[in-house]
C-alpha cells in the first residue's frame, strides 16, 4: 500500500465519502453513491471525475512534428494550433502499445495523454523512438491534475467561472492560459463519456483550489467514480486499452480505421496495418445483447459449437436497461443479427450481435 499513489485531490474524495480503490497505482474513487445513480448524472445533468492519473508526456523541438507524426497512426501534419487529435501508437506488428490524445500547442510543442496503467511503458517507447530526431521528451505527468467535467450542463456550470466564451469552443479544440478562477488553465472540449463536456488541466499544487471552484455556487454538480467512468465509456463504445485495443488487437479489428492514416506519410506499425486491410480482418469487435446474465470480460463466445471469440467488455446498461457487451469474434459470425451463446461460468446464455453504436453520442460538433 505504500507503494501506491494519491492523486492532490485524495483528501476531496475522502470528503465526499469516496469509496477509495487502487487502480493503474493510485487510490481513486470506484464510486461515491452508485455507480447507476452517478451513471445517470452524467447523462442528465453533469458530473465531475478526477483523471489526474492519467500520464501527461511532452515532445518539444524543431522536429517534433515529424516526430509525432511517425509515432501515431493519425496525420498530425493537418493539426491546427488549438486543436487535439484521437490517434494511437502502434507497434511494428500494428499492434497497439496505446491510444492517446495529441494536442498541438504549436508544430514545435505538443502534449501527449495517454493511460494510466501506461505511463512508464509509453515514455520509454516514445523515448526509444524519439533517437533519430531533435525532439526532448518530458514525462510532465505528476505536474498536472486533469479534472473531466462531463454532462450536457457542463457548459453552464463552467461557463460560469471564466470570462472565455465557451460556445466558441469547438469538439477536440483547446485554449491555454485561461483565466479560471484565479488559476491557469487548459481547457479541452472532450472526454470519454459521449457527453459534451470539458478536460481541464491545471498545476497539480491548484487542483484542490480547481475542485472547490467548480463546486462553489452550485447545486448540481456530483463527483463521479471509476465504475461509471467505464459504464459510460463502454455505453458510447469508447475502447478502453487491455479491453478492446491491446499489443495483440489492432486498431483495424478494433473498429478504429478512421484513426488511422494508411496512404499518408509513414507511421510505425503502417506496413503491417496496411498489409491486414488489404488481406482483410478476420476478427471483429461488435456489440451483444443477451436475453439474460451478464457478460464479463474474457467471458468466450460460441456459435455452431465452436469457440468464435470473447467478450471484451460487458454490462446491464443503465441508460438502455439491456445487458450488452462488446465482442472480438471471427468476423463471419459479425453480422448484424447472427445468433450466438456467451459462456457465462458454468452457464450459457443466448444472445446475438447487435450494433456498437448503444447510445448516440450527444457531443457538440
Amino acid at each position: 500500500m505504500n507503494d501506491v499513489k494519491k492523486t492532490p485531490l485524495y483528501d476531496k474524495h475522502l470528503d465526499f465519502q469516496g469509496r477509495m480503490v487502487e487502480f493503474a497505482g493510485y487510490q481513486l474513487p470506484i464510486q461515491y453513491e452508485t455507480i447507476s445513480l452517478e451513471h445517470h448524472q452524467v447523462r442528465q445533468s453533469v458530473g465531475l471525475f478526477d483523471v489526474s492519473h492519467m500520464g501527461e508526456i511532452t515532445v518539444k523541438g524543431q522536429e517534433a512534428e515529424a516526430f509525432v507524426h511517425y509515432l501515431v497512426t493519425n496525420n498530425i501534419k493537418a493539426l491546427e494550433t488549438g486543436q487535439v487529435a484521437y490517434t494511437l501508437m502502434c507497434y511494428d506488428s500494428g499492434g497497439v502499445v496505446d491510444d492517446l490524445l495529441v494536442y498541438k500547442k504549436s508544430t514545435e510543442d505538443y502534449l501527449l495523454v495517454v493511460n494510466a496503467a501506461n505511463v512508464d511503458k509509453d515514455f520509454k517507447w516514445i523515448k526509444d523512438q524519439a533517437t533519430k530526431y531533435q525532439v526532448l521528451v518530458e514525462n510532465v505527468s505528476d505536474t498536472y491534475v486533469q479534472l473531466a467535467l462531463q454532462g450536457p450542463k457542463a457548459q453552464e456550470l463552467l461557463q460560469a467561472k471564466l470570462d472565455y466564451d465557451l460556445s466558441s469552443l469547438g469538439f477536440f479544440r483547446f485554449k491555454d492560459n485561461l483565466d479560471l478562477g484565479s488559476l491557469k488553465a487548459l481547457i479541452s472540449r472532450t472526454g470519454y463519456t459521449g457527453e459534451d463536456g470539458f478536460e481541464i488541466y491545471v498545476q497539480a499544487k491548484d487542483g484542490p483550489k480547481l475542485w472547490d471552484l467548480l463546486f462553489e455556487g452550485n447545486d448540481i454538480l456530483k463527483p463521479i467514480g471509476l465504475g461509471a467512468r467505464d459504464t459510460l465509456r463502454f455505453e458510447a463504445c469508447l475502447p478502453l486499452y487491455g479491453h478492446e485495443i491491446s499489443e495483440d488487437i489492432t486498431p483495424l479489428e478494433a473498429g478504429l480505421k478512421m484513426f488511422v492514416d494508411l496512404e499518408g506519410d509513414a507511421f510505425i506499425g503502417q506496413d503491417a496495418l496496411r498489409k491486414q486491410n488489404q488481406e482483410g480482418i478476420t476478427r471483429k469487435l461488435v456489440g451483444i445483447e443477451l436475453e439474460k446474465g451478464i457478460a464479463r470480460e474474457g467471458a468466450l463466445i460460441v456459435a455452431s459449437g465452436e469457440t468464435i471469440g470473447h467478450v471484451t467488455t460487458g454490462y446491464k446498461s443503465p441508460s438502455l436497461d439491456k445487458t450488452i457487451a462488446l465482442a472480438l469474434i471471427d468476423k463471419s459470425y459479425a453480422k448484424i443479427g447472427s445468433h450466438i451463446e456467451v459462456q457465462v461460468r458454468k452457464k450459457t446464455f443466448a444472445g446475438q450481435v447487435i450494433s456498437k453504436r448503444f447510445y448516440n453520442k450527444k457531443y457538440k460538433k
